[in-house]
């Protein structure tokens, strides 16, 4: 019997919760025993291990009582001997450097100190996207010197393993130091519930519904799902479901809803939260699942379409679905661009936008511009006179999506001219849904869960340094990656 600690902030629904779910599920009948470790008790129903040991320490960074990250280590340990007999063979932390308790890398590192063996899962970078996560972590805990940041947040040593969702962010801590031996590529678990029809389905005006399962924030990229909108035939009907939570991310959802008022664009925004019908409701009335996201995690939008017997439309990322065509999945339906006449912006325009927006985003992470970032960063966006939409903020976007509805020829001109009209075959639903259950199923991360937590259990502890964290800053920060909609 293998023994395991679990350890995460909460329990909330959706998230990292759903892939601590997965896992036990995954591993409830191999010869791991897991003991969950957690910051708040559930708001639910108990995990397939029982009742999670709650910790108050390992609550978010303004909820937590005072304690240092030693301390936090000693109940930790206390913690787990008490729910698995003993002391853990494996620690496994979920995003431990993300910045919502300040204690916790400093108790991780402690941990690894002492010769226990950890795996550290990352799914979200402070690094990427966050930089008040990164700020307040560079300021609390290392006098703002990044190199010493990242000797707290990121231990390196033979017993200490790393865990990430995508191709990109291995090839991100292998350049910043992480040997190969110690980097696991570990997709989530895929397993997408029965979802029953309930509810009356709410009738459109048209005969076909593209429908965005997302919550509206900034990332998702609206402007670019209404322009998609502006794009479609007649009798078609575009919805997204929810609607965002935090109120940082109103003002934006709002402008969007203005917006879809004023042009009399077939889209209704937050579906789901005005609807009597359930998701499996709207899921069976859609002829196909959407995304225009332009930052994701591990990909989910790209998977669990095809295991809800739809096929999935829109921006392609790159950088996440890599993993998917290699496995064999076909995505042909996905854009990797939706392009614009870059001359429809008014000459430096551009330049100015794109200038503002990396000193904006670079200040955030205490960087300054170099020489040929700007010139860099266009270089990335445009392709032979065209220019790609999703990198634009919403204002630019606006002023496109204005032309697109004002103008037949202007709407002629984008590519691509709308979402493919034909439905996939059914042998590439059925295909589709093969491999995603074949390779990214609950029996296939088990087996590559468990080989993970036998390869820690094989390391010899050793002592611990830790990697170049301005390596790591950089590759999240190189201009070519820049989104608008990012800053």
């Amino acid at each position: 019997m293998m023994r395991v600690a679990i350890v995460h902030n909460h329990l909330h629904p959706g998230g990292v919760t759903r892939v601590i779910e997965n896992a036990l599920a995954a591993l409830a009948d191999s010869r791991v025993r897991a003991a969950v470790l957690t910051g708040e008790p559930p708001p639910a129903d108990d995990l397939p291990t029982g009742r999670p040991a709650v910790l108050a320490g390992l609550r978010y960074e303004e909820q937590r009582p005072p304690c240092s990250s030693d301390e936090l280590a000693a109940d930790l340990l206390d913690t787990a001997r008490q729910a698995l007999g003993q002391k853990p063979d494996v620690w496994h932390f979920h995003n431990h450097s993300l910045g919502k308790n300040l204690a916790i890398p400093g108790a991780v590192r402690r941990l690894a100190a002492q010769g226990h063996r950890v795996l550290l899962q990352i799914h979200d970078f402070a690094e990427d996207g966050r930089p008040t996560n990164y700020c307040r972590l560079t300021r609390e805990l290392a006098d703002d010197d990044p190199e010493r940041l990242s000797a707290i947040l990121y231990p390196q040593a033979e017993h200490v393993h790393y865990a990430v969702l995508n191709g990109r962010d291995r090839t991100f801590l292998a350049a910043a130091g992480v040997p190969e031996t110690r980097l696991h590529l570990l997709p989530n678990a895929i397993w997408v519930p029965a979802q029953e029809a309930s509810g009356e389905t709410p009738r459109f005006p048209g005969d076909r519904l593209w429908l965005y399962p997302t919550r509206g924030i900034r990332r998702k990229n609206l402007g670019e799902f209404l322009l998609l909108a502006a794009l479609g035939r007649q009798g078609e009907h575009y919805a997204t479901t929810l609607a965002p939570k935090n109120p940082l991310d109103l003002p934006g959802y709002q402008r969007w809803l203005r917006l879809v008022e004023e042009l009399r664009l077939p889209v209704s925004l937050g579906l789901a939260d005005n609807s009597p019908a359930s998701f499996g409701a709207l899921v069976a009335a859609s002829h196909a699942l959407v995304t225009t996201s332009v930052a994701e995690g591990f990909g989910l939008a790209f998977l669990e379409p095809w295991l809800m017997g739809r096929a999935v439309r829109g921006r392609n990322l790159g950088e996440i679905t890599g993993e998917f065509l290699d496995a064999g999945i076909d995505l042909g339906g996905l854009y990797d661009r939706l392009e614009v006449p870059a001359d429809w912006l008014a000459p430096g325009v551009l330049a100015t936008r794109v200038r503002e927006g990396l000193k904006s985003y670079l200040s955030a992470y205490g960087r300054g511009s170099r020489p040929d970032d700007v010139e860099r960063v266009i270089s990335a966006w445009i392709h032979g006179g065209r220019l790609d939409f999703g990198r634009l903020d919403e204002a630019l976007q606006e002023s496109i999506l204005r032309r697109a509805v004002a103008s037949r020829e202007a709407r002629a001109q984008l590519r691509p001219r709308g979402l493919p009209d034909t439905p996939p075959p059914a042998a590439q639903l059925q295909q589709n849904r093969r491999v995603v259950l074949e390779h990214f199923g609950l029996a296939g991360y088990s087996q590559r869960l468990e080989a993970v937590y036998e390869a820690l259990t094989r390391a010899s502890p050793g002592p611990v340094e830790s990697i170049s964290g301005d390596s790591l800053l950089d590759e999240f920060l190189r201009p070519e990656r820049l989104f608008l909609l990012r800053t």
